[in-house]
């Protein structure tokens, strides 16, 4: 996890997707504002991607950083669960559509529960994911932890479409980030996913 304290001064992937058209959340502290960074690469398999959750606490701007997955696991690839294809989450935003509830009933996370998302179906069963044809609906797009107590380096177990953070320690974060979200009245969550630009690609490869 990385954390920087922006001040006063708006943290750039928020002007960022401001300049995309996309809502951005600064009236109050706690109103997270979740960004998922989906890096160049399109080989399954790994947490190459980046999770962004940026809010206010008493004024000052807190951007915390999470590696993640925002793609389904290469075995999924392989063998999708659904005869359409493995689902593959579609940039852009989506207002409301989680909000906190059992993953698979077993743990808290944010569910998607609330409104439908885009995803595209990669249903050419190699070892790259690829945007193919669209579908829209209540998928199940849920964000969650991988390993419930320990770093693992596969997606394999945990990635089906869903937006998947590594650490279960950073997930563990975000999740009392949300329960203080809930607190100041917003029980629905936005998430925004969007593509890396040149110095998030350059940062990613670091991974």
């Amino acid at each position: 996890m990385i954390i920087n304290n922006w001040k006063k001064v708006i943290p750039p992937i928020l002007r960022r997707v401001e300049s995309m058209g996309y809502k951005i959340f600064t009236q109050k502290d706690y109103d997270l504002n979740l960004i998922g960074v989906r890096s160049p690469s399109r080989t399954p398999g790994r947490f190459d991607d980046m999770f962004h959750c940026v809010y206010k606490d008493r004024g000052d701007w807190i951007e915390e950083r999470y590696v993640c997955t925002t793609d389904a696991s290469l075995e999924q690839h392989l063998n999708p669960g659904n005869s359409k294809g493995v689902a593959v989450l579609k940039p852009g935003q989506y207002r409301g559509a989680w909000r906190l509830d059992m993953h698979r009933g077993k743990y808290l996370a944010l569910c998607q529960r609330n409104a439908k998302v885009t995803v595209y179906r990669d249903n050419n069963k190699d070892n790259k994911t690829d945007y193919l044809e669209e579908d829209t609906g209540m998928f199940g797009i849920n964000i969650h932890r991988a390993h419930k107590s320990k770093l693992v380096d596969s997606t394999r177990y945990y990635s089906a479409g869903c937006q998947v953070i590594q650490n279960p320690a950073d997930f563990a974060r975000l999740i009392g980030l949300a329960q203080l979200q809930v607190g100041i009245g917003y029980d629905s969550f936005s998430y925004t996913l969007i593509e890396a630009d040149k110095g998030e690609e350059e940062w990613i490869k670091r991974l």
